[in-house]
């Protein structure tokens, strides 16, 4: 690139030279390498000012995107917070949800063990009444919760068909 610069910058000077003056061949070299160094000098001047520039420009860019890293690194903080915020409260209801499940199962485990009570302690006939219209599932936990005798003499009093539907559910839940 310099070769074809400087033969292009000693044509331009020759044919400047040309016009009337001759030289020597040592003045001709001392003028072709003036301009020569001036085209350099100039070349060189213009590509650190626009270097400079550029550096400049570069230098702002990366500033803008180190505050938009920034800012979203905030937000990432602020999101952050409150999801361990949610994520607390959550924990807080599932734990109170699990609370209220545990003292529905036992206060259902209580009604169920006091009916276990009274329909042990009834006459068959009146248990197998009671059992008859009872929720099925109640109905087989009583029973499997009685002892085994005092059960099947309460199947024998039920009807056909809830006695038969009471005691497949009931050998179902004693395996």
């Amino acid at each position: 690139m310099k070769t074809v610069l400087a033969i292009g910058l000693a044509l331009s000077v020759s044919s400047a030279f040309a016009v009337g003056k001759t030289y020597s061949e040592a003045d001709f070299v001392k003028k072709v390498n003036e301009e020569v160094k001036k085209k350099v000098d100039t070349i060189k001047n213009k590509s650190v000012s626009d270097l400079t520039k550029e550096l400049l420009d570069k230098e702002e860019k990366l500033k803008l995107r180190e505050l938009e890293l920034q800012k979203q690194s905030d937000a990432l903080r602020v999101s952050e917070s409150e999801i361990e915020k949610r994520y607390k409260e959550l924990n807080e209801k599932q734990k109170s949800f699990i609370g209220c499940v545990e003292k529905n199962e036992d206060e259902s485990k209580a009604r169920i063990g006091s009916l276990v009570d009274m329909v042990s302690n009834m006459k068959p006939q009146k248990a197998a009444e009671v059992l008859s219209v009872q929720d099925s599932e109640i109905a087989v936990k009583i029973l499997q919760m009685i002892d085994a005798k005092k059960a099947s003499k309460r199947f024998k009093f039920m009807d056909k068909d809830v006695s038969a539907k009471l005691q497949r559910q009931y050998r179902l839940m004693k395996k």
